[in-house]
């Protein structure tokens, strides 16, 4: 193929990361022609390793992933342990803990991005998208106001021009094309951090069934997270707020190393583990984690998702969610325009608006949460405020983080569909009696509270298992689209 050639497809996906995948994978299962360009070639190291309900058992099973997920291995986990705040012990959040909901929908993985990243291409290239890695999208091209293409070049050297209905930006924080949607990226004064993070193996792990939670322990100058991606396998970074990045300056392993020894929690789990020091984890990396959001999230032709349209702080491990759930938004958008069912104006309307929501559930909360003077239940407290459920301040803290505030369908499970009852998830108390040390967090309530938690991903999950069968959604809001039966595109609701 020439320079001069150009290529026509309904859309072009720039990023192959768990939005690009998702978005391309969901157009192209509609019929369309899609083309997704990759800069990297896979499988490739990437940060984010900590996966919530809604992405397993509601954008997965979408995607009809499920099963390699499964074979993969993952671990499971089944929610979170912090020693954070006010609360001096560790205290934990469950995604559900009653023998009775505990099922298909109670768990999300850890996993290892090189191999999670995998599957989902792979799945965009078997549902018919035309994957092309090694590719470095250069520039858009348009017409007037609208996009209507791209420029990129190959392995070789190669340049090529593509012309597509629809040009959608998933290549994350580094994006190059972001600011053609004609707005600029804002970033948040609140959160600047810089993040410094390794491998270990040999970490200890908490006692079953525990044993897969993400540990967060926050110290004096921020906080660190511990991800066990396997039983020996073990990630650990040091988030600190940039006016202290003065600590992880020099050597970067022995800056990691004296910020475990101001973790007493880390440096227990820790204490019998060596540093991978070889292979794709064998790098200490530093990474700055500053919280953005561009102040347009779409012009015509073109749609940003996933990290390059925002980014917020990763304490409660959103990164996944927040780039699925914008592709899986972002497609039923397209397949709308394509499909010749809704404008433009109206479809992206109801993508940036559910988007920017639940990008700004997560950051407000958050900023909240980075209050160390407070114990957990006025951060449960903060979290019913924010949500504005009806249910109980623990219940809204756990709807929050596993990714369960928009109150899409398409994120619920079939055991969770089809009456109020069957939308709660269970929270409990983790230890009735006593307190003590990493194994024995402190209780997060002193009794079971059965209720409607996990509310966005009760209503994915139950998109995914029942599809049309689900016709009672409700528009987010007024004058609002809401998902048509299999998930994947925008209606206009009945009146």
């Amino acid at each position: 193929m020439n320079a001069t050639t150009t290529e026509q497809f309904d859309l072009v996906v720039v990023g192959g990361g768990p939005s690009g995948s998702t978005l391309a994978a969901m157009v192209a299962m509609r019929g369309h022609r899609v083309l997704l360009l990759e800069k990297e070639s896979f499988p490739r190291y990437q940060i984010g390793e900590s996966l919530l309900p809604s992405t397993v058992h509601g954008v997965c099973k979408l995607l009809g992933v499920t099963k390699e997920l499964e074979a993969a291995s993952f671990v499971r986990k089944l929610g979170g342990t912090f020693r954070w705040g006010a609360n001096p012990e560790p205290w934990t959040f469950v995604f559900a803990i009653s023998p009775k909901l505990a099922g298909p929908t109670s768990y999300a993985y850890q996993v290892e991005r090189m191999k999670f990243d995998q599957i989902l291409l792979d799945n965009a290239r078997r549902v018919g998208v035309e994957v092309r890695e090694e590719c470095s999208v250069t520039d858009v091209t348009t017409e007037g106001d609208r996009v209507t293409g791209l420029r990129y070049t190959d392995a070789e050297g190669q340049d090529h021009q593509i012309s597509a209905t629809m040009v959608a930006d998933c290549s994350g924080n580094r994006s190059r094309i972001h600011k053609h949607t004609g707005g600029r990226r804002v970033y948040s004064e609140f959160f600047q951090n810089v993040a410094l993070f390794g491998y270990f193996e040999g970490g200890k792990r908490l006692s079953a069934p525990r044993s897969g939670n993400i540990v967060c322990e926050a110290f004096d100058d921020g906080w660190f997270w511990y991800i066990p991606l396997s039983d020996s396998l073990t990630s650990v970074g040091a988030v600190v707020a940039r006016e202290r990045a003065d600590q992880i300056q020099g050597d970067p392993e022995k800056a990691l190393l004296k910020l475990i020894g101001r973790s007493p929690l880390i440096q227990d789990l820790l204490s019998d583990a060596r540093r991978v020091t070889e292979g794709p984890y064998g790098e200490i990396r530093v990474r700055k984690d500053y919280s953005y959001c561009d102040t347009a999230f779409w012009k015509p032709g073109m749609v940003l998702a996933g990290d390059a349209a925002c980014f917020v702080d990763p304490v409660f491990s959103s990164g996944v969610h927040l780039a699925t759930y914008s592709g899986l938004l972002a497609a039923r958008s397209i397949n709308s325009v394509l499909s010749g069912e809704i404008d433009e104006q109206r479809s992206f309307d109801e993508f940036e608006r559910r988007y920017r929501r639940e990008y700004g559930l997560f950051y407000e909360f958050l900023v909240s949460f980075y209050d160390m003077h407070h114990d957990e239940q006025s951060y449960f407290w903060n979290a019913k405020k924010l949500t504005n459920t009806g249910t109980s301040d623990a219940e809204a803290f756990v709807e929050l983080v596993g990714g369960a505030a928009s109150g899409d369908l398409a994120l619920a499970g079939r055991r969770l569909a089809g009456a109020a009852d069957q939308l709660a998830q269970a929270v409990g108390s983790v230890h009735e009696s006593g307190h003590g040390g990493a194994d024995q967090p402190a209780p997060l309530f002193k009794t079971a509270i059965i209720g409607e938690v996990m509310q966005e991903s009760a209503r994915v999950q139950a998109r995914a298992a029942l599809g049309a069968e689900l016709n009672d959604e409700k528009p987010l809001f007024s004058g609002g689209l809401v998902p048509s039966g299999d998930g994947m595109s925008w209606e206009i609701p009945a009146s």
